[in-house]
């Protein structure tokens, strides 16, 4: 079933189908309702012969959780989810999946958590029944609770044993000072530790966050708009508001670089961190929109800086950024591991090198539009099966409550010049904004 969305979605790009949709990107028709609570659901058929995809984008991650010693509760939920209800227990829920052969899971990050359900058309009022009980009547038991967030804390004590998550967590920690990006989405040590005690407060974090003003349901495959949204308000109608924003502090201006090093208990290649403060995504910053394409031309696989330490020199196992996009300010990185401990330094100076490159001679006006070129066919060509669009789309969603910044995004990035990655270099990569980290694995 999957060659058939390719090749319709490469017929879009040969023919230039997808022009008729006056300048959008996205190659489906969306249709978007908004029910009187607030929620919100775009449905967007597509050829998927029987096959549907349904994602719940809960607006709110750990970005989220800013009452003092409440971190890790965003991510706590993506369990408690899974809990059942008093008309549907967590084992009969699961039973019913199983039984229809559906697929499905969740994850949570900063700005999001997300729930997610593939399966056959013909069942598709059955998970619309049984995704909108849990959202409105999540029922446990404080010993249920208990037992969950214990289970939290092992997941916390087995993760940071990767030397990855141990950076990730002292490099936000490093990195911000107010802000709730300072804590991992798993929620800092001693939150995690005194979750069991926070059985009430469970309830309240349920009550603002779960509201249908905070989620946005995204519906794609072999499905008819009008039969669609028949269900969703028969079984979403009655669903009351109450969704409470969080009072969110933004974080000052960073004064100076800031750097750290990381003792790993185990064995381990050193790990170089290196990350400057950006801006929250919005597609309308040029400055912002050149960034994200500056890390892939800086530091990227195809970079000249790739080619020279990983093949050519051959000192690092990787070098690779990460330029999220994230509700409010989030980092640019730099992450490379490297063979040597001695050649930390340089391949630092490397980096520091690189970017000075950037900010001082703009880049051949070709290598950004096959860069352009690249991104655009990679995205359209993820978009083959309904799971894809769903995912593809939920990040969007949660950033910004639609799908509109997808096309806003791509025509953005077509006005990038070869200037305007210079003026990005120049206004991102300055010290000001720089943390370091360098994570050691233990003396062998």
């Amino acid at each position: 079933m999957k060659s058939v969305p390719v090749l319709c979605l490469f017929t879009f790009l040969i023919l230039g189908v997808g022009d008729a949709m006056a300048g959008s990107i996205f190659p489906y028709k969306a249709h978007t309702e908004v029910l009187s609570n607030g929620l919100k659901i775009v449905v967007i058929p597509m050829e998927s012969p029987g096959l549907v995809s349904y994602y719940s984008v809960v607006r709110t991650g750990s970005r989220d959780e800013v009452e003092p010693g409440k971190s890790g509760f965003a991510h706590f939920f993506e369990h408690m989810m899974f809990r059942g209800t008093k008309k549907y227990t967590g084992p009969e829920r699961d039973s019913i999946i199983t039984s229809i052969g559906a697929s499905g899971n969740a994850y949570t990050s900063d700005d999001i958590t997300a729930y997610y359900y593939n399966f056959a058309k013909e069942d598709l009022e059955k998970v619309v029944e049984l995704e909108s009980d849990r959202f409105q009547n999540l029922f446990y038991s404080e010993q249920v609770f208990q037992t969950e967030a214990g289970a939290v804390y092992g997941e916390y004590r087995k993760n940071i044993t990767s030397p990855f998550a141990l950076l990730n967590e002292k490099m936000k920690d490093l990195a911000y000072d107010v802000h709730t990006y300072k804590h991992t989405t798993i929620g800092f040590e001693a939150d995690i530790k005194a979750m069991p005690q926070g059985f009430e407060y469970s309830k309240s974090f349920f009550s603002r966050f779960y509201r249908p003003e905070n989620i946005v349901l995204v519906i794609a495959g072999d499905v008819e708009p009008g039969k669609t949204m028949t269900m969703i308000r028969k079984y979403y109608d009655s669903w009351q508001r109450g969704y409470v924003p969080p009072k969110m502090t933004p974080e000052p201006p960073q004064k100076g670089e800031r750097t750290g090093e990381v003792a790993y208990p185990g064995r381990t290649l050193p790990i170089l961190n290196i990350a400057y403060k950006g801006d929250a995504f919005d597609p309308k910053n040029g400055e912002f929109v050149a960034a994200l394409l500056l890390g892939e031309l800086a530091f990227g696989e195809n970079s000249d800086l790739n080619k020279k330490l990983f093949l050519k020199e051959q000192k690092v196992q990787f070098i690779s950024p990460s330029f999220p996009m994230n509700r409010d300010q989030g980092l640019f990185q730099v992450f490379s591991m490297v063979k040597k401990a001695e050649d930390i330094t340089y391949v630092r100076d490397e980096v520091y090198r690189t970017l000075e490159e950037f900010k001082s001679k703009p880049i051949e006006e070709k290598r950004l539009s096959d860069l352009k070129r690249r991104n655009k066919y990679g995205f359209l060509m993820g978009l083959d099966t309904p799971s894809r669009v769903t995912g593809g789309l939920a990040r969007f969603v949660a950033l910004t409550g639609g799908i509109e910044a997808v096309d806003e995004l791509y025509a953005a990035f077509e006005l990038v010049t070869p200037e305007g990655i210079l003026k990005a270099a120049q206004k991102y990569f300055t010290p000001e904004r720089r943390s370091v980290l360098v994570l050691k694995g233990a003396q062998q």
